[in-house]
């Protein structure tokens, strides 16, 4: 039996972003502990009081074999309040192989950066840069693919980053491995709260 690259990416996909539903109160938490661990993680701590507002996401799901993808749900806060929801699909192609499961902080410097994430349909291009969050070392990494695969405790980590065009993102790896050389960018969604 031969599988298709396509199928067993979907398939792939489908495994690392698939989660039970949650009670309310364990939604929450997943939103506050993966707050927590940017608040706790170096340098990404002085960004939440600096920043106009941000968008969490506590898993991103990414997958792929010549052909990739990642998708993640999200909140975005402005002063501390939850405002609305957001979702984080990305394709990559090239070389890639794996799968891996990460979280994901963006910052907004002010409220124009605010205004342009929230706007309805924003993208990051394949040439910004996040941060990832790594035990031991600081590790440069581009939205096309963050390149650490694993993380110790966000007390260990160390980081370096700073505002790019009124944004700064950082992501966390949570475990899975991937081994890539890939071209493509992020896309959000924006939903307000009612």
């Amino acid at each position: 039996m031969r599988i298709r690259p396509f199928r067993l990416l979907v398939m792939l996909l489908l495994v690392l972003v698939s989660t039970p539903a949650h009670a309310n109160k364990e939604n929450k938490d997943k939103y506050s502990d993966a707050i927590k661990v940017f608040r706790d993680a170096g340098q990404s701590a002085w960004f939440f009081t600096r920043s106009y507002g941000y968008a969490v996401f506590p898993t991103i799901g990414k997958g792929g074999i010549g052909i990739g993808g990642a998708h993640g749900s999200g909140r975005v806060y402005a002063d501390g309040a939850h405002v609305g929801d957001t979702k984080m699909t990305q394709v990559t192609v090239g070389f890639q192989f794996g799968g891996q499961a990460y979280s994901q902080i963006v910052f907004f410097e002010d409220k124009r950066a605010f205004d342009e994430f929230t706007s309805g349909n924003f993208e990051f291009g394949a040439q910004a840069t996040a941060v990832a969050i790594t035990a031991g070392a600081s590790a440069q990494a581009t939205t096309v693919g963050t390149g650490a695969s694993a993380s110790a405790t966000p007390h260990d980590a160390r980081t370096a980053g700073e505002f790019q065009h009124g944004m700064a993102v950082f992501t966390v790896a949570k475990g899975g491995l991937m081994y890539e050389a890939t071209v493509g960018g992020q896309k959000f969604s924006y939903k307000a709260l009612k």
